[in-house]
């Protein structure tokens, strides 16, 4: 057999070199790039060699070899020299060399020190070709850091400015975190090899589609009605979304850029399936392409959409475990427990993270089970506490709520700090704090709440506003007509009318207050809402405005029961119209 020429480079030497240029930092890569010279004094001055190798002890590049083996400790750290060692390890670059990486042209290992003039130029030049060997492997991690690092300079040196060119050198820097953000969870992947052998509680991706069409299903049917759309007598039906539908049509809206042409189709070459994947998501938006099909399906979409902010990516992240609690919930703890706490030690995840991500699932969750884990789980103040706060999700009450469990959605907005009515930030958040109070049995607090948020808004002095508040800043008597609507029809759902009533409403509440209760007795003259509302002014002392609603009722109420022929109904109307006129 012939034997291998003693200077061939092997396969091990040039994958060992490609190890250590991927793994190692960009700064420390400079380092390793630059030309040492050797710091031993000879004959009275500096010996001056090229240095190609490290010493042991302390990791300097500060000796040649020959000086390395006369001199007792290092020049730079004084650090003793161990005597007798083996061959000292080669600086990154010459080790590039000796793996045939590097051109032996390059190599300038026998160069005089008067040949290094101009030291920074060949510096830079040593780093091009450890940037070049990084290109032709697909070192993308590393180049991704060293192209990051450098825009980062190029962008520095634009501050204060309104270049075209800053404005490219965002959109790349953009880009490039992206890569980084995708490559770091593509890793975690790899190494788990996909969760191939981490088995679904779902036998194939049509079951688990199926299950997420219920799912929305649920949702819908247990939705309140949008109390907007009734105020303006929209034909559009209330709507109800799963919290991972919210969460992706988030990163939808993060996708904006000022041009989307090649660099969203460069995007969709990279997405696992092709443009297909990519293209169904621009039709459908990001929320329409759950359940992923699988996990690299999961890890393109979440982490190769959006944009690099660190707020959006969390919110990948958390969408992620969302994936994952949606793939293996109800299969047994040890088959799966070990895949999340390994991804959350992995990219440092928190236990508050994991949790809000884990009760968003339950939440969504449509199954008899699920309703379980939330009496047992939420109810018992074993989740609810510990993701409660400032930055809770402002849906956890209402999902709560529409599970009929006002008592946790009440707690939610309690630990929240939101409940004063000074942070709320949406008129939507608004409403379900009323109907959460309402619900919960707390009419008069749900009464003040309602009359100092409207306030606040109609004073302009709302904090932590978003833009769909702005908007509607000015037409705080929108957000006054809502929400006065809103406790109306709770009391009539609720038979608190009575109640409602003696509470003291201003002039611009009570308006919407008679409408409502007026419109109500309109559609269903037997019941009692039209008599309270009559009761309402005459305990104001307002016989007047009694006397006008009492006889626009009884006209209505006449007109009923001659169009009605339920006896029993007819007769209950007549024997209370003859009561109130005695």
């Amino acid at each position: 057999m012939v034997g291998r020429k003693f200077d061939e480079p092997t396969a091990s030497s040039s994958q060992k070199a490609l190890v250590r240029l991927a793994s190692i930092d960009p700064i420390e890569l400079c380092n390793e790039a630059k030309v040492e010279r050797c710091r031993a004094t000879r004959d009275l001055r500096s010996c001056g060699r090229c240095v190609q190798r490290v010493l042991i002890s302390c990791g300097h590049a500060a000796l040649c070899e020959e000086c390395s083996q006369r001199c007792d400790s290092c020049p730079i750290c004084r650090i003793a020299l161990p005597k007798g060692a083996n061959e000292l390890p080669l600086r990154l670059y010459y080790e590039c060399i000796e793996a045939g990486l590097i051109s032996k042209r390059c190599d300038d290992r026998l160069q005089d020190k008067e040949d290094a003039q101009n030291q920074l130029v060949a510096d830079v030049q040593r780093l091009y070709s450890l940037f070049d060997v990084a290109l032709e492997n697909n070192l993308v991690s590393l180049i991704c850091h060293c192209m990051s690092n450098v825009l980062e300079v190029l962008e520095s040196s634009f501050r204060g400015s309104t270049s075209a060119m800053l404005v490219d050198l965002n959109h790349l820097q953009e880009r490039i975190v992206k890569t980084k953000q995708h490559l770091d969870i593509m890793m975690w992947c790899i190494r788990h090899q996909f969760l191939e052998k981490v088995r679904s509680r779902y036998s194939d991706f049509a079951l688990w589609r199926s299950s997420v069409r219920e799912r929305k299903s649920a949702a819908i049917k247990r939705a309140w009605p949008d109390p907007v759309s009734r105020i303006l007598e929209s034909s559009e039906q209330s709507v109800s979304s799963l919290f991972i539908e919210d969460a992706l049509s988030n990163l939808d809206t993060e996708q904006e850029y000022a041009e989307k042409d090649e660099g969203e189709l460069s995007i969709a070459s990279l997405l696992t399936g092709g443009g297909d994947l990519f293209f169904r998501s621009k039709l459908h938006g990001m929320a329409g392409c759950y359940p992923f099909e699988n996990l690299r399906a999961a890890v393109d979409l979440l982490f190769l959409r959006g944009n690099s902010d660190l707020i959006v990516a969390k919110q990948a992240i958390s969408q992620f475990l969302y994936f994952l609690f949606d793939r293996h919930w109800t299969m047994p703890d040890e088959s799966w427990r070990w895949i999340v706490d390994d991804f959350a030690v992995t990219f440092s995840i928190t236990r508050h993270s994991l949790l809000e991500s884990f009760v968003f699932y339950l939440l969504d969750d449509h199954t008899d089970e699920a309703v379980k884990v939330d009496y047992y789980l939420l109810e018992a103040s074993r989740l609810l506490p510990e993701i409660a706060g400032p930055n809770i999700h402002p849906k956890v009450a209402q999902a709560l709520l529409e599970r009929q469990n006002p008592d946790a959605a009440l707690m939610a907005l309690r630990w929240s700090g939101r409940d004063g009515g000074a942070t709320l930030v949406s008129l939507g958040e608004a409403v379900t704090a009323v109907r959460v109070r309402v619900e919960s049995g707390l009419l008069t607090e749900a009464f003040m709440y309602q009359r100092t948020i409207c306030s606040k808004v109609k004073d302009k002095k709302l904090n932590d506003a978003y833009d769909e508040i702005k908007e509607q800043r000015c037409n705080w008597t929108l957000w006054l007509e809502v929400l006065v609507t809103e406790i109306c029809f709770l009391c009539i759902r609720r038979n608190l009318v009575d109640r409602m009533i003696e509470l003291p409403w201003n002039s611009d509440e009570e308006k919407h207050l008679h409408k409502c209760l007026f419109d109500f007795a309109t559609e269903d003259p037997s019941s009692t809402v039209g008599s309270l509302l009559v009761v309402f002014y005459l305990q104001r002392y307002r016989y007047v405005e009694a006397y006008q609603v009492d006889s626009k009722l009884q006209t209505l109420e006449e007109d009923f029961i001659s169009k009605n022929r339920n006896d029993e109904i007819a007769y209950k109307m007549r024997s209370m119209s003859h009561w109130k006129r005695d």
